[in-house]
């Protein structure tokens, strides 16, 4: 109940201050764009194929991106004092933690929520059921809320959200470009070939692929049920990793 109410304060914070919603409406709008229209006649010889294959990979960047924001802002409140008043207060000591993971299903919702809305606007068709469509939706929110914990530790230990902001992208960076994303991992030097066999964003993409748009879309010789499976396995890991020491880093900040 605790993190309930937190996570109500989390979304109430956003609606107060609408530019936090800028980088999970324009964001998606303008990697489409880029990718598609710009990049799409080279690599694919046209931008509807192209769309086909890029979309679900736009969606996986774009929340990789989004997960990341968490840690930003609660290193922010770290700074401001706010979580002096939350210790003061009979809550559970993760419910803070919790709260802010939990409201920013928000954002999540609106960055796949519009990832895809846009795609559709400009030529994307859905090549699967609506039932798949709307799980690989769910996935996607699972899967954020699983990766923000990993934000959340890098906020809890870091000293400024600056720095929350560049190991992000350090992070972000080089597992969503060095995947299948936006060109067949064929294509790509050796090394570096190697390096996407072993990229776990590459699995999460993958899955959205055979969800949006079926299996014919997917690289190699996966499946789409053994891609998902991966997906909640690392979701599981992540969650089992790092929400202990997000709260370990939590209780030692305060």
């Amino acid at each position: 109940m605790d993190a309930l109410i937190l996570a109500k304060r989390t979304v109430t914070k956003m609606v107060r201050n609408p530019e936090q919603f800028i980088d999970v409406t324009l964001q998606p709008v303008l990697m489409t764009v880029i990718f598609v229209f710009i990049f799409g006649g080279a690599v694919a010889g046209g931008t509807e194929q192209y769309l086909l294959l890029t979309l679900p990979a736009i969606v996986v960047q774009t929340i990789m991106f989004t997960s990341m924001t968490i840690g930003v802002n609660l290193n922010t409140d770290l700074k401001n004092g706010v979580f002096d008043r939350f210790r003061s207060l009979p809550i559970t000591r993760s419910a803070p933690l919790i709260g802010a993971v939990l409201g920013d299903i928000v954002r999540h919702t609106i960055a796949v929520g519009v990832s895809l809305a846009f795609g559709a606007l400009i030529g994307f068709r859905f090549h699967t059921s609506p039932l798949e469509v709307l799980f690989a939706i769910v996935l996607m929110i699972v899967f954020a809320v699983s990766l923000c914990w990993i934000s959340v530790f890098v906020g809890m230990i870091v000293r400024s959200s600056g720095a929350v902001q560049g190991i992000s992208f350090l992070v972000v960076f080089p597992l969503t470009f060095g995947s299948s994303a936006f060109v067949p991992a064929d294509t790509l030097p050796t090394w570096m070939q190697g390096w996407v066999a072993i990229n776990p964003v590459n699995h999460v993409i993958e899955a959205m692929r055979g969800l949006l748009v079926g299996p014919e879309y997917m690289a190699g010789d996966t499946t789409v049920t053994g891609q998902v499976l991966w997906v909640l396995a690392s979701c599981v890991v992540l969650v089992g990793v790092f929400f202990p020491l997000a709260t370990w880093a939590y209780r030692r900040k305060i």
